[in-house]
């Protein structure tokens, strides 16, 4: 079982409740059962640049990863200005794919390639709104991807045959897939249609015991799709 947890990604934000301090305590406990750590937008704008650092200094020394979600989407000038700030801070950083690659995701791939940062793209989103644009254009998105032969992919736990096709279409790429827990999705949803990890947020981080929540997370995972 213990390999299963390095394939969940721990979505860690703000809490109101509690301060950096104890997130990072958390944070540890979940790296050094082997899981990985996804900050975002809001974890960055309440802590800050070095938030995100002490958060890749607890994990470094587990071997986990730190995967900043930006979520960027701008020119290639802007995204790498953007990634210049947590350069030592971060083991990846995720942008959208639909900004296209010229001027755009090729300067951003480049400097990560020089930092020994990976890239995730994100190929569709989570949540139902998703359907409405972003998974309408899938092909084009998928020709951006292949295109620039990033890392990792992000595609949603919440459609695991979006992931499939992700799977089929780019197998040398890491799938990433959010939306397990609050978002619907159950434990193995992804992993089993082809997934590398699986992003878990709330239903960890929120849960009275959340080490027991992760540990639970990873039960599920084994009793579905095996260990």
């Amino acid at each position: 079982m213990e390999s299963l947890y390095r394939r969940i990604v721990v979505a860690v934000d703000p809490d109101d409740e509690v301060g950096l301090y104890t997130l990072k305590q958390l944070a540890e406990r979940f790296c050094e059962r082997g899981s990985h750590l996804k900050l975002g937008l809001p974890f960055v704008l309440e802590y800050g640049v070095r938030g995100v650092r002490e958060m890749f200094s607890v994990c470094g020394d587990h071997g986990s990863m730190v995967i900043l979600d930006l979520k960027m989407a701008d020119i290639g000038a802007i995204m790498r200005m953007i990634a210049s700030k947590f350069r030592g801070a971060a083991s990846a950083v995720i942008a959208h794919a639909f900004v296209g690659y010229n001027s755009g995701l090729r300067d951003l791939k480049e400097a990560l390639d020089e930092w020994g940062v990976k890239l995730v793209l994100v190929a569709s989103m989570s949540h139902p709104g998703s359907r409405e644009v972003l998974d309408h254009c899938m092909e084009r998105i998928f020709e951006v991807i292949d295109r620039t032969r990033p890392w990792g992919v992000v595609a949603p736990a919440t459609r695991p045959t979006v992931v499939a096709s992700v799977k089929a279409r780019f197998p040398y790429v890491r799938i990433l897939s959010p939306g397990v827990g609050a978002q619907g999705a159950k434990p193995g949803d992804a992993i089993c249609s082809g997934a590398d990890y699986e992003i878990v947020g709330r239903y960890i981080t929120k849960s009275p015991e959340p080490v027991k929540a992760l540990d639970r997370v990873v039960e599920e995972l084994k009793r579905r799709c095996g260990g």
